[in-house]
């Protein structure tokens, strides 16, 4: 029996790093389950005043509004749209009636209708406040020449365009243009993958238990037949 202390230990002691990781994973899914729900609830709050000087993290998806006048210049972003297809990403310049410059991020084109005319003038916009991450080692650099750009990088399009670096994501716009739809932010685009994670540690620690009696049953196994022999 003293030959089997050590792979039963060995055994024992696995299965439980393998279940307290599946158990912390848990705990992980039910504070990120928790953390989507709040953003959730925060992007569909009442729209409130573009603030005066944004935090990028404490304002990040605040529900803003603002009244002004859209101008003509406006950025490309290549995207790509479920059950859709490719298409642009239109980021137009949004000057309000208080005399500011920030971005609106106007909603999804085709291809086709990448440089078509779109609407210019007085139009009032609901949405969100967001700085999104989107430049990875793989996102391509930006032709700037041609207007197609792969990553939403507000303090880049803020020079770019001579604006604040204020990016509002349109729900609502009482003036667009027809070709123009809307992507309103969400937190579809938050990855939450712990589920993926508990059902990898759980079915390691099964696994493991499985082969440790497996182990255990061989090893017993040939110490009788060779007490016997």
């Amino acid at each position: 029996m003293s030959r089997l202390i050590v792979p039963l230990i060995f055994g024992i002691v696995g299965t439980a790093i393998l279940v307290s990781l599946g158990n912390w994973q848990v705990r992980r899914m039910a504070e990120k389950e928790a953390f989507l729900a709040a953003i959730d609830a925060r992007i569909g709050d009442v729209p409130v005043a573009v603030p005066i000087d944004p935090n990028p993290k404490v304002d990040r998806f605040l529900a803003a509004t603002a009244t002004g006048t859209f101008t003509a210049d406006e950025l490309h972003f290549l995207v790509s749209v479920k059950k859709v297809g490719a298409g642009y990403r239109i980021v137009s310049v949004f000057e309000t009636e208080g005399g500011r410059r920030i971005m609106v991020d106007r909603g999804f084109v085709s291809i086709p209708d990448k440089n078509a005319p779109r609407f210019i003038g007085p139009a009032t916009v609901s949405g969100n406040l967001h700085w999104p991450d989107e430049r990875d080692s793989y996102t391509p650099e930006n032709d700037v020449a041609g207007n197609i750009w792969f990553a939403r990088e507000v303090p880049i399009m803020a020079k770019a365009l001579g604006t604040e670096p204020i990016l509002l994501i349109a729900r609502e716009v009482s003036e667009n243009d027809p070709r123009v739809t809307p992507l309103p932010l969400d937190s579809s685009g938050i990855p939450n993958g712990h589920l993926e994670y508990v059902v990898t540690w759980y079915g390691l620690a099964i696994v493991w238990v499985a082969m440790t009696l497996y182990y255990l049953r061989q090893k017993s196994n040939r110490m009788r037949k060779t007490k016997k022999a």
